[in-house]
């Protein structure tokens, strides 16, 4: 009798953990909702909608992504984003775009994306395409050189770069399933972070003298 009382409890506190357990992000119940960027209200995912008579056409098509962006960057590189601050027609959506622009050279550092996974397609040129697994997979380094009209996919929150190998510019298109991937860029984070992160706290971390962690700071003082 115990243990039938001891089970009955057991499966009702399974039923009521159900709904957080298998909880995601809900799926859209309207065709579409236009971000109000200027909106006032309280969002938590995602913006409040323009009223559908005032969206436009505008939220299906965009030619941001047709111009080539200008690489000459400390990088070498530019990126064109196509969120949801770009194009207000992702709101609710889960996507995203964003092209990047290299020059001979030119990389696109070290970074991660912590809500989204990416794929991504060369448009023009070659490029390496790094990725680093985490310690679960020995801080193991992916690379292949990934030419035009060839793709790759990064996971969600692994640590990636791409690095123009050519002799001649080079662009990229990504997808995200994230209206709002998000991205942190791993040097600028940690030797550009406002306030600055204590330098002892990074002479210990990577293991050099103050006056190398005091010259990385200095590189990365106005961004990229």
């Amino acid at each position: 009798m115990g243990y039938s009382k001891t089970l009955v409890a057991g499966l009702f506190a399974m039923l009521l953990l159900a709904p957080a357990v298998l909880a995601t992000d809900p799926d859209p119940l309207q065709d579409f909702c236009v971000a109000d960027l200027d909106g006032k209200a309280v969002s938590v995912n995602g913006h409040t909608c323009k009223p559908m008579s005032e969206a436009g056409d505008d939220f299906l098509f965009s030619s941001k992504l047709a111009k080539a962006g200008n690489t000459s960057t400390p990088n070498g590189s530019a990126v064109t984003e196509l969120d949801v601050a770009e194009w207000p027609g992702t709101n609710t959506l889960g996507v995203s775009m964003n092209r990047v622009d290299f020059a001979p050279g030119g990389t696109n550092p070290s970074h991660i994306h912590p809500r989204a996974t990416e794929i991504g397609i060369v448009m023009k040129g070659e490029l390496l395409v790094g990725i680093l697994g985490s310690l679960d997979s020995g801080n193991k380094l992916y690379s292949r050189v990934v030419r035009a009209g060839e793709t790759f996919l990064i996971p969600r929150g692994l640590m990636h770069f791409q690095f123009n190998v050519g002799k001649t510019e080079a662009s990229m298109v990504v997808s995200f399933n994230s209206q709002n991937p998000g991205i942190v860029f791993v040097p600028l984070t940690l030797f550009g972070s406002n306030p600055p992160i204590p330098t002892p706290v990074l002479t210990k971390a990577l293991r050099v003298e103050a006056r190398v962690v005091e010259l990385l700071k200095s590189k990365f003082a106005a961004g990229f």
